[in-house]
């Protein structure tokens, strides 16, 4: 849980809070996420992830080009004594992270956004808020 202010360094390093730092361990994994963002890891959530993509029937073209976009795109990071973990350029390329970045705890994963981004999504979606809480009912939340 949680939002967090941040910057990368000139070297593509992000202080990542000591917070989630913890919960992920050691090293942990990053990959391209929705909505131009990272997703980012533990192992053990990782492993169940995989499994469940494992799960998709290889037949359908949808199910492959998502676990390619998914697997493809993923990096195991790990933090230095500091705090900083070296996010690959690649990752930072599909987020668009520049300096300004929010990192945010979101159940199971953490994500990584642009500032301006991040912005630019609550700007959008916090006005749609209660009609998207309205349509979750249909899903039993």
């Amino acid at each position: 849980m949680g939002e967090y202010l941040h910057t990368i360094d000139n070297k593509g390093r992000l202080i990542f809070p000591a917070k989630f730092r913890e919960e992920l361990g050691e090293k942990f994994i990053a990959t391209k996420g929705l909505d131009n963002c990272l997703f980012v890891y533990s192992p053990a959530e990782w492993a169940i992830l995989e499994n469940k993509l494992k799960q998709l029937p290889l037949a359908k073209p949808e199910a492959r080009a998502f676990v390619r976009f998914f697997f493809a795109g993923a990096a195991e990071l790990e933090a230095d004594k500091q705090g900083r973990v070296l996010l690959p350029a690649p990752l930072r390329d599909h987020a668009r992270l520049d300096k300004d970045v929010v990192i945010i705890g979101v159940s199971t994963r953490i994500e990584i956004w642009g500032k301006e981004a991040w912005d630019e999504y609550n700007a959008r979606i916090g006005p749609e808020v209660t009609n998207i809480a309205e349509n979750l009912v249909d899903l039993g939340i």
